[in-house]
């Protein structure tokens, strides 16, 4: 497979990576020598988040073999190792452990759902690996192993509730806060909780449900939403459902007559990827919050554009805001790389601080000492071809919080992992002497 290996994955897995490597051709390296540079892609093939987190694999594949047409990193050429944690939290912990200390390799790009993500960070700060995660989270967390590319809350779901309520976004008093039963959902939704109670919307016009992985069946849920909705006062749906639930979520919201005029829908989980599968026709006016939507026109976004679907060979294959971060993320590894000599962890780490990385949606991305980015806001509305249309942007980009300033005992902590700064959630910043005694 030239610069790519494939490991731990079912017959019907490998043919697939196979397939897309020979249909992408041959991956070319120009003067690039001695042994490879692995790069781990960490991402569930197979199971319930597959649909999501597939196309962020192709993507790295595709980022790999243009780095090798310019002549690898560090004049070597670089790998990828693929690895299938099938949608099991646990199994992600053992394939990053797989990747650091069997296959050697110099980083990972992976995870989705923050419980993959949890689940794999003590085997990265055990082992001192690099993740870049791609995907907007909970916050809450800053990891000296991790470099978050996706959105904080404060550059997703703030942005989002702000709109909602302003004259623009529909003026909404009353929300309802749906999503799937793990960390995030449950971390954001403690977020939004708290400052839609700043705002002056109390509990009583706050109702909040979760639902497990792959929940199909929604007609109790819908019709509780839908009535809860007629008491008086707009409302407006906040979803963080995760995977293949969002499938049968917006068939039923179609199913049950919901219009996105009288009761919108925001995810913060649903792009173009998710979409390709649903017909959007019922689905026109609702939203989604990103930093990213493939509509953008700008020039970085339409090369990109090209660019993927003559790696993936389809033109109907979409992009989407997680493929992005990877882009950004990917591009600010090789540059920290470059500028540090060495893809070791520690040196590429302090290398990665204020790395900049143009966004696609126009801008320039920044890496922050606290591993989040500073990264525009968008509000899409779904519109009938699965696509979005932009309607609300920051002017901005917006810098990405850690910890939350709406939760009282995070409101006080800062990240810094700058040197002799080593502090992810203190109160003060402390001495790196301070920290490990000596």
């Amino acid at each position: 497979m030239g610069a790519s290996v494939v490991k731990g994955l079912g017959h019907g897995a490998i043919a697939s990576v196979l397939a897309l490597t020979l249909a992408a051709g041959s991956i070319e390296v120009r003067a690039a020598e001695g042994p490879p540079i692995k790069v781990g892609v960490l991402h569930s093939l197979s199971g319930t988040m597959a649909i999501s987190e597939t196309t962020l694999k192709d993507v790295m594949l595709m980022l790999i073999e243009q780095q090798n047409e310019d002549g690898g990193l560090l004049g070597r050429p670089l790998e990828a190792v693929v690895v299938d944690p099938a949608s099991d939290w646990p199994l992600f912990a053992e394939k990053a452990r797989e990747l650091i200390e069997g296959e050697e390799v110099d980083v990972v790009f992976g995870c989705w759902t923050s419980v993959s993500r949890k689940s794999v960070l003590p085997v990265f700060e055990e082992l001192n690996g690099l993740l870049f995660y791609p995907v907007q989270y909970e916050g809450e967390e800053s990891s000296r192993n991790v470099f978050y590319t996706g959105a904080a809350p404060n550059q997703q779901a703030i942005p989002a509730v702000e709109y909602l309520m302003s004259e623009d976004g529909g003026g909404a008093e009353r929300f309802v806060l749906l999503g799937t039963d793990y960390v995030y959902p449950r971390t954001t939704n403690k977020i939004l909780r708290a400052f839609l109670n700043s705002n002056g919307v109390g509990d009583e016009d706050i109702l909040e449900t979760y639902t497990p992985f792959g929940h199909s069946d929604w007609q109790t849920i819908v019709a509780d939403v839908k009535a809860f909705a007629e008491e008086g006062k707009q409302t407006a749906i906040v979803s963080t459902i995760n995977g293949d639930a969002n499938v049968p979520f917006y068939k039923e919201l179609a199913n049950q007559g919901i219009d996105a005029s009288e009761l919108p829908v925001v995810a913060f989980s649903v792009g173009e990827e998710e979409l390709s599968g649903i017909d959007t026709t019922n689905l026109v006016g609702h939203l989604a919050a990103w930093n990213y939507v493939m509509s953008v026109d700008d020039p970085a976004n339409d090369a990109f554009i090209e660019a993927w679907h003559e790696f993936i060979k389809d033109e109907a294959r979409v992009t989407n805001d997680p493929m992005e971060a990877h882009h950004i993320g990917f591009k600010m590894w090789v540059q920290a790389d470059e500028q540090a000599g060495t893809t070791e962890v520690d040196a590429v780490r302090q290398a990665m601080y204020g790395q900049k990385v143009r966004n696609l949606t126009g801008g320039v991305a920044v890496m922050n000492p606290n591993h989040h980015l500073s990264k525009p806001v968008l509000i899409g509305e779904i519109q009938d071809d699965g696509q979005f249309e932009t309607v609300w942007e920051t002017d901005d980009v917006v810098v990405g919080d850690a910890w939350s300033d709406y939760i009282p005992e995070s409101a006080k902590l800062t990240a810094d992992w700058t040197f002799p700064w080593i502090c992810g959630n203190c109160e003060t910043p402390k001495y790196q002497s301070e920290l490990i005694g000596g």
